[in-house]
């Protein structure tokens, strides 16, 4: 009974340790909350319109809807604590898609990172952070609901979560945290419901790689060196040989132990 009470034992802590990585809506919204702009944009006729962005990188490359810059005589980005920036200058649009990638001057911005959409599949669950209405940072939810093949052969994310005007360029969030799509669109029709559509992630990378641009690294940052994962596997283990010590009175495993705490 002990033995099979120690493997019940690890396998519920190492369960918890592999969905380590997976955040809820809330420390979704937290980490990312600060990287997911307004878009404010002066149009040629004097009117004006505002889309959501979100930065790419610490020095100020930010992602949005090409259509979010249509007619647009000047640009400029509001963060989520108020602060406005200087003018945005576009950068590139993508003539796949619907994006495009402003620059603003800045260092040390906080920046999402972005997901392989190649691995999203229906059914999963997403976050998405914009400013429908202009009401900034809104937080929705919902889940993939398909990935749809177009007749140019680029791929669209159907997905749930409630899209309104000015939601045009939120990031579409995984249960990582990392970006897997930018929403753009919506099927609107009275007895429509959520039939929204996002252009997935990996079309980003590719606009960044034919502007030469470089992103920061894939690995979401951590305040430890070590892999949550892993942590949580040594952790495990560290319990697992203190119940053996306590029930079979092992001074080797004891000792083991108590090195690999002081070295930690």
């Amino acid at each position: 009974m002990k033995v099979f009470g120690v493997f019940f034992i690890l396998f519920f802590v190492l369960s918890l340790g592999a969905t380590a990585q997976v955040h809820d809506h809330i420390q979704i919204a937290r980490q990312n909350m600060p990287a997911v702009v307004a878009v404010n944009v002066l149009q040629q006729d004097g009117s004006t319109f505002t889309g959501t962005g979100f930065v790419l990188t610490p020095d100020g490359i930010i992602a949005t809807n090409r259509h979010v810059l249509d007619n647009s005589l000047y640009l400029n980005i509001t963060f989520n604590n108020g602060t406005v920036s200087g003018e945005a200058v576009p950068l590139v649009q993508s003539d796949l898609v619907d994006l495009a990638l402003l620059q603003i001057q800045a260092q040390h911005l906080p920046h999402v990172i972005l997901g392989d959409s190649d691995t999203v599949q229906p059914g999963q669950t997403i976050t998405v952070i914009g400013n429908p209405r202009r009401l900034q940072n809104t937080v929705t939810s919902g889940i993939v609901s398909q990935v749809r093949l177009q007749k140019n052969g680029t791929l669209w994310h159907q997905i749930s979560a409630p899209i309104s005007p000015s939601s045009s360029g939120s990031p579409v969030f995984n249960a990582q945290g990392e970006v897997i799509a930018v929403a753009f669109a919506s099927l609107n029709a009275p007895e429509n419901q959520n039939l929204n559509f996002a252009i997935p992630s990996n079309y980003i990378k590719e606009l960044v790689q034919q502007y030469g641009l470089q992103l920061p690294s894939t690995t979401t940052p951590t305040s430890s060196s070590k892999h949550p994962f892993l942590h949580h596997i040594q952790k495990s283990w560290n319990i697992l040989k203190r119940l053996l010590h306590r029930w079979f009175g092992s001074t080797e495993i004891l000792h083991e132990d108590t090195h690999e705490t002081q070295n930690r």
